[in-house]
Formats: C-alpha cells, structure tokens, sequence
C-alpha cells in the first residue's frame, strides 16, 4: 500500500496568474489554500453541477487576488496495480489542478453508496491526501465536497494543525444519498435509525466501480479516445443485450422472421376540419397528436410535502438515533463528528445551516455564507441597465401571454414532474394566457408526450452559462418546483439576479430569499410564491392567482430592492476573511475587515470619472 506524489510541488507553483482587472481586491498576505472536491475543476457545472461552479468560480476569485491556489480531485480516476498516489493534471486560470488517483471511496456519492465501512474511515486515503498537503505547503484547506474521501480526513487535516473549512451544497455529510430524498422520490423526515437507509438507492459494489473504471482508463490511454469509446459501447450493446428477457424477445423475432412494430399514434381527431373553428369558444384549445406512454415510461410517484415541511423536519428529535448498530445510522454519526472537527462550517443557506445544526453540529462551527458567482453579476447589471428596469413585465391587460418558465434539469429532485401535472390542472382561459418554456437538459420525451396537446408549452432543451443571460430574455416568472430540500439553488439566484418574480415550493433554503406579496409592508409586491412541495394543484393556484391578477408582478428594481444576493467580489473577500480569521488563531466567525485587502487601481483615472 504505497503512496506517490508527481514532481510537481510548491517550489514550482505561482501564485494567481494573469492581472486582476481593475477594482478586483488583491491579498495583502497571498496564502497557500488547498480545495477538495470530487468533480474537475475546470468542467465547472459540466461536471458537479452547480457544486463545482461555486468552487471553480471562488478558487479562480481567490488567484485573481494573488493567493497560490490548488485543487484535489478524488474518487474519479483509477489504474491497475498501483496504490494511492497524486497526480498533477493541468493548470486552470491559475490554479494547480491535481487527481487522486485510487481512492477506496468512489465519486460521485451514489457509486459509493454500499461503501459506508470505508466512507466513515479509509487512513490509507487520509495518508496520500496529507502528503499532498505537505508537498504544497498548504496553510488552510477548504472542503466543498467530501465526496471520494473518508469522513475521517478532516480531523486528521486538523490534527496536523491546519484549519479545514466544510462549504457543504448538500446533505451528503448526514445523508449518503445526498438529497435527502428516500428513493429520490420524496422527502426523507425520518431515517429510522439508519434502518430506512438501506433499500433507498439501486447502487453498484464499490469495487466493480473501481474496476471498470481503472479498465476503461487504461484502455483509454492505451488505445486513445476513439477506441475505448468504441469498445465502450459494445461493451454496453452486449451487457444491455445480454438479460435473459431481452435475449429471448431478440431471438424470437428473429428466428420468427417477426419484424419489430412501432406503434402508430392515433390520428387527428379533427383531421377533416380543415381550417374550421366555429368552435372556438367552446373548444379546450387541445392540439391532440395522439403520443401515448408506451410500457417502461412511467411518471415518477413524486412525493407530497406539507406545508410546514421545513419545520417539522428541524423539529424531530430521531435525527442521531441509531437501530441495532445500523452501518447507515453510524455513518450520519460520522458525518456530524466530521463536521464539529473542522474549524467552520460555511453552509450558503440558513436551512442547511439549521439542520445541521438539528443533525447535531455545534452551533459555534456554524456561518451562513451566501454565495456569489460572476454569471450572477452579469445578470444582475443586465437587469439594472435594462430600458425595463422599472416597468412591471406583465399584467392581465397586457396583450401577449405570461411567460413562464422552468431552468433546470429532467432529475426527479428539479420537480419538473410537478409542473408538467400542474399545466393540466389549469382552466382553459387561465392557460391560454400563458406560454411555459422548459429548459431541461435529460431525457424528456415521456414529459414531451404528456404535455404535446397543450401549445402554450415549449420544449427547449438545456441551457448553459452562455445562454442564460438572453435566456432571461424570454420569460417573466420563473418556476422552481424542487421536490427535496433545496439548499442554495443557482437557478434561483440566477433568477432574482436577474430580476425576475419565482414561484417556488417551500422546501429547505429557497424560503430565505422568497418574500411572498404582503410579507414586507414597505415593498407589498414581494418577490415570489411559494408553495408545498410536490404539490401540482398549489401550484396551479399560485399561476392562476397571477395570471388573473391578484398578485401583481413587481419590476426587476423591486425584485432586486427585496431580494438578499451577494457580489462576487463580496463572497470572494469574504470567505478570505474566514482564512485571514482562523490563521490568525480566531473561529472564523469576524467579517472581514477592509484591513485585510487593498483595491487594484490602474494607473488611469476612476472607473466613475472614465468615459
């Protein structure tokens, strides 16, 4: 069981490269910070979602300041033969990039779901991580996902004397599903000891995982890219091919010369109206193209969420309970021992930060620390230099429809499940006063075909950071239907930075910046609805009271006056406050102080006198 280390070391780092653009704060004391996540670094939210936006994005701020700055990645990368070794990958806007090669846990969490033993407490893992420490002289490392490492690692981060900072985006430190969610369907309120636990997601052995990934790898850098994926997919044609019941169907047809049927859809009924519609008032304003599910395209049994979700589940007192010595149950345990080891605790919402601390974190290792992105900047002075700027987007005397719209993915846990029921929940006029446009990347045929006889719907696949901003362009309310208990959603963020009025459930952090009409005397518009998880008929109360007009939309300005968000360069210079705080011997629980940073100023006039 050996560990190696590259070449690479802190004699050969830089600090930050390039020139931080003018105004951008630079460090009067440039550290030496170690980041840990599981995703790479320079995929950002292609890989992590938007985890690892948030940890690119600050670890790129905090170069630009002048800081040396690298990044371990562990639990994706595997070879044949070999032990725990480091290996450095690329540098990254200034950022030293390395993989942990190896890991006996596995990334992303649900391939290391069977793996609790190991997650808890893998010293091996913890050796090569320290080493790796040591070789770049880190002097403060910043957890933002655990995920492909033992729960053990950050006391013995601690033990050797460096401060550790824990940013978790999820529930993964009390939950080995990540979500909260038991069976991804709905939310989990109890976890029966840990008993619950064990039949909640199909995963594989840690070890297959391990295999074929150090398999495909090699064949990858044996073969070159083109060749593994192509013995990658024959691979998975014969694997899919192989069971007993796809075997037999396939011999059948062919030894029965039977040709395989594609079902017709049913024709128009109106096929022979031709352009009659006399019926136009009477009409359901149905377009019928008869796509039905076919066997196998079954729609989620989404969860149905009470009102008061959030508090009850901080309420229970069965969190830290354990049955019958559960490996589940002495995993959530170890997972609130790992938190209370680190210095702080830096969760973005204060639900999150609630239920930690109701999972049995100390209060004293708790701070809310919103979070900050350039992407969010960008819509935001969108939005302030906007001709709309103060104009309400719509009204029911306005003559187009309301535009709404849902950003996200396919995921259960998005709840786009709870849209495509409620769209059928709503009256004809109610409707057809609508336009909804869905940006969903996954598969969303089966949502395709429930939803194709309503036109006011619009599918449009995914979207990315280089769409969103004139994607904003394209709706007036946006939907955030989440089934779990979201923490701090980007889609959200990205929403209000752009001005925008979100119609929300009430699960987990969206709550801390939703302001419903009427909550706040001096701006009675608010910001938002919201309403119970997984509940498609409130939600369509919620867009029936717009579109009718019982609750008036604000303008972007009053969003945005109502509205708690953060600068980039504010979360940046604060979570350095936090460093500067704890090596300086403090709980990292001081703002920080204009003290400890100075302005980059070009030699040219102010940026309010330029021209």
């Amino acid at each position: 069981m050996s560990t190696s280390m590259s070449q690479d070391n802190a004699e050969t780092q830089k600090p930050g490269s390039g020139t931080p653009p003018e105004g951008w704060p630079v460090a009067t004391r440039p550290l030496r910070i170690a980041i840990l996540g599981w995703a790479r670094l320079s995929l950002q939210a292609r890989e992590g979602s938007g985890y690892n936006l948030n940890a690119s994005d600050l670890a790129w701020g905090l170069a630009l300041c002048g800081h040396s700055v690298s990044y371990l990645r562990s639990g994706m990368d595997y070879s044949l033969g070999r032990g725990a070794f480091v290996k450095r990958v690329e540098n990254w806007k200034g950022i030293e990039c390395y993989d942990f090669h190896n890991s006996l846990n596995v990334s992303p969490a649900s391939s290391n779901f069977r793996n609790m033993e190991r997650e808890m407490s893998s010293p091996r893992d913890n050796r090569a991580v320290l080493e790796w420490l040591d070789s770049i002289r880190a002097e403060v490392v910043h957890v933002h996902s655990l995920e492909g490492y033992g729960l053990d690692l950050i006391a013995a981060i601690r033990a050797g004397g460096r401060p550790v900072v824990v940013t978790p985006h999820n529930y993964w430190y009390v939950c080995p599903q990540v979500d909260l969610l038991h069976e991804e369907l709905r939310v989990c309120e109890d976890y029966q000891g840990g008993t619950r636990c064990a039949g909640c997601l199909e995963a594989p052995r840690a070890e297959r995982v391990r295999l074929k990934r150090g398999l495909d790898q090699l064949a990858h850098r044996v073969m070159g890219g083109f060749w593994a994926g192509t013995l990658r997919g024959i691979y998975g044609y014969v694997k899919w091919h192989w069971r007993p019941d796809r075997l037999a169907r396939g011999l059948k047809q062919r030894w029965l010369f039977k040709v395989h049927e594609h079902p017709a859809p049913s024709p128009d009924p109106e096929l022979a109206l031709g352009f009659d519609v006399d019926d136009a008032r009477t009409h359901t304003g149905r377009v019928e193209h008869g796509l039905r599910l076919e066997k196998g395209e079954k729609c989620p049994d989404v969860g149905l969420a009470p009102w008061d979700e959030n508090e009850r589940f901080l309420k229970r007192d069965s969190h830290l309970v354990v049955l019958n010595n559960n490996v589940y149950g002495r995993r959530r345990l170890a997972g609130r021992d790992a938190l209370n080891a680190a210095s702080l605790v830096t969760p973005p919402s204060k639900f999150l930060l609630e239920a930690m601390h109701a999972m049995g974190v100390s209060s004293e290792k708790l701070r809310h620390v919103r979070l900050g992105q350039p992407h969010f900047d960008q819509l935001n002075r969108r939005a302030r230099r906007s001709a709309t700027y103060d104009v309400k987007p719509w009204s029911p005397a306005s003559a187009g429809p309301l535009r709404i719209a849902f950003l996200g993915t396919t995921r259960n846990n998005k709840g786009l499940e709870v849209l495509v029921r409620s769209i059928p929940m709503l009256t004809k006029d109610v409707r057809q006063r609508c336009h909804f446009l869905i940006r969903a990347a996954g598969w969303d045929w089966h949502f395709r075909k429930r939803l194709s006889a309503y036109p006011e719907v619009t599918f449009a696949g995914g979207f990315d950071a280089l769409t969103l901003i004139s994607v904003m362009g394209e709706f007036d309310v946006g939907i955030l239907p989440h089934i779990w208990f979201e923490n701090s959603p980007l889609v959200l963020l990205e929403m209000l930075h752009a001005g925008k009025f979100v119609i929300a459930s009430r699960l987990g952090g969206p709550p801390d910046w939703i302001v419903q009409p009427g909550d706040r005397a001096d701006l009675p518009r608010g910001n938002g609805l919201l309403f119970p998880g997984g509940d498609a008929e409130a939600l369509a109360a919620c867009i029936t009271r717009v579109v009718r007009g019982e609750v008036a939309l604000p303008t972007p300005r009053e969003v945005h006056g109502i509205s708690t968000l953060v600068s980039y360069p504010d979360h940046v210079r604060e979570v350095e406050g936090v460093y500067l705080d704890l090596l300086a011997g403090g709980d990292g629980q001081a703002k920080a102080g204009a003290a400890r940073i100075e302005v980059a100023r070009s030699a040219a006039a102010p940026v309010a006198e330029r021209r």
